[in-house]
């Protein structure tokens, strides 16, 4: 059984018809005490880092409970920044600590390219391009310059835990592994067969 977490920060329902299309068993637990039975563990989310407050200290060492048993976790879009220590975006709110850094504001103006420009808006929303800095578990077999789908302003630093990199203005980590953990900055459900690979892949993980 995969634990889905509901902490109000909404795409719950997406992720949970993209897991079910593949096989997934998915369950979204009520208390921190029914992850004891979770053979895998998916923080999905969007919408501003404050709202990771929600998972309250039960919750937070209920999850790391699971990691320290040796178990996957998967971050989705705000949930691959609370992996990380924190986010300018909420400084108060302290993330899991899993990864190193500090997530940041993405920055706007302008792309150019083959003579064209055109203004870069944040929030940065739509089809955009993975590079991979490395061979990870997440992305095999996923081709180089695969599109995914996003949509969020602040973003991860590109550390050594990168294992796919995208540029909006700047480069920024859009997905993350350490060990049994892991992360992406996209919209895994959302994102077509890509997407779908890079769920397969997490399960392959459990």
């Amino acid at each position: 059984m995969i634990a889905l977490i509901d902490y109000g920060a909404g795409n719950l329902t997406s992720v949970r018809k993209a897991l079910s299309a593949i096989g997934a068993e998915v369950e979204v637990p009520r208390e921190p005490s029914e992850l004891d039975d979770a053979m895998a563990v998916i923080v999905p989310g969007v919408g501003n880092f404050q709202s990771t407050a929600a998972m309250n200290n039960r919750w937070r060492q209920g999850i790391l409970d699971v990691v320290g048993r040796g178990r996957p976790l998967l971050g989705i879009c705000l949930g691959l920044q609370w992996l990380f220590e924190g986010s300018t975006e909420a400084p108060a709110c302290q993330g899991l600590a899993l990864m190193t850094g500090q997530c940041d504001r993405l920055e706007g103006g302008v792309e150019v390219s083959a003579g064209r420009s055109w203004p870069l808006k944040i929030p940065h929303v739509g089809w955009n391009a993975l590079h991979f800095p490395r061979a990870s578990r997440l992305f095999e077999g996923l081709e180089e310059g695969s599109q995914v789908y996003f949509t969020h302003s602040y973003a991860a630093p590109v550390t050594t835990d990168a294992v796919a990199v995208t540029a909006h203005g700047r480069t920024f980590a859009s997905g993350v592994e350490r060990g049994h953990v892991f992360g992406v900055q996209f919209h895994p459900e959302k994102s077509g067969d890509a997407g779908l690979r890079v769920l397969r892949n997490f399960l392959n993980a459990v």
